[in-house]
């Protein structure tokens, strides 16, 4: 941890923003702790932190305000007993000085906790996609995302798919990428693997499609979508989701969450 001398010695922006990262970064640590124990050392350090940008002359009044208000609301708090209030209140702290830094918040600056199942989901088996060269690391993020969280068993990438481990795949996926099994492989492996189809125009409505389980879902570019050749390895068809709105379009990561969860639903009937 960065010692507060330090941290005082830094001025104007360099310190705002300073004061974000080392705040994200003590959070990260605490989220890791099951139950959550935040450090007497830690607790101590973040008043210290905020009393120095309350205190600073040099500071601007929205963030002497920020930090006041994020010391004044820690009076109503017991810093031993209470480690969730304090978390929700130093995370409002952090995305307020984050704005004020000039820093506007994004999904990717969330901080994923795993959360607990609602108890009735049950995982389905053979559930895989291939992502035929996605331009975006934001939508293979996403995907990843999505995929991890109903269950999907791999995702496949082809050779000209955005590499998942871009800087903003990671941020979008949210701490999913290593937890999902994943590869590159050529459109020709599709030959061998059972149930393929394809997520694209002009295919069955999703909600009249018999999902296979196991099955491979392939999903094709933002331009272009899934490519002829891949179509000649999708013996199931396509299939689409059906819409109304005058664009008739969706983000590639957002008609696979669709697709995706239509997909799981199904097993559902199938039991």
């Amino acid at each position: 941890m960065m010692d507060i001398s330090h941290f005082r010695n830094l001025h104007g922006r360099a310190r705002l923003r300073k004061a974000v990262l080392l705040l994200e970064r003590l959070e990260r640590e605490w989220r890791k702790a099951d139950p959550l124990i935040i450090p007497y050392e830690d607790l101590v350090f973040v008043k210290q932190i905020a009393k120095i940008l309350a205190d600073s002359e040099e500071t601007t009044l929205e963030c002497v305000k920020a930090a006041s208000d994020f010391l004044g609301s820690l009076s109503g708090l017991d810093d031993i007993l209470d480690y969730y209030g304090f978390l929700q209140t130093e995370n409002k702290f952090r995305h307020r000085l984050m704005i004020l830094s000039g820093q506007g918040v994004a999904d990717w600056d969330f901080i994923a906790v795993p959360r607990s199942s609602a108890g009735h989901a049950t995982k389905r088996a053979g559930m895989r996609v291939y992502l035929e060269d996605l331009r975006s690391p934001f939508n293979v993020g996403s995907i990843f995302r999505t995929a991890e969280a109903l269950g999907f068993e791999e995702i496949i990438i082809s050779p000209e798919c955005a590499d998942p481990m871009h800087p903003r795949a990671i941020r979008s996926a949210m701490g999913t990428i290593e937890r999902m099994k994943w590869r590159r492989a050529e459109l020709s492996e599709l030959d061998c693997i059972q149930g393929v189809f394809a997520l694209e125009l002009g295919g069955i409505a999703i909600d009249k499609f018999s999902f296979p389980f196991p099955g491979l879902m392939v999903v094709g570019s933002e331009e272009l979508g899934v490519s002829n050749k891949a179509l000649q390895y999708c013996r199931l068809g396509c299939i689409e989701i059906p819409l109304v709105g005058t664009k008739a379009s969706l983000n590639v990561a957002t008609a696979f969450g669709i697709a995706a969860y239509s997909w799981y639903y199904s097993g559902n009937m199938q039991a």
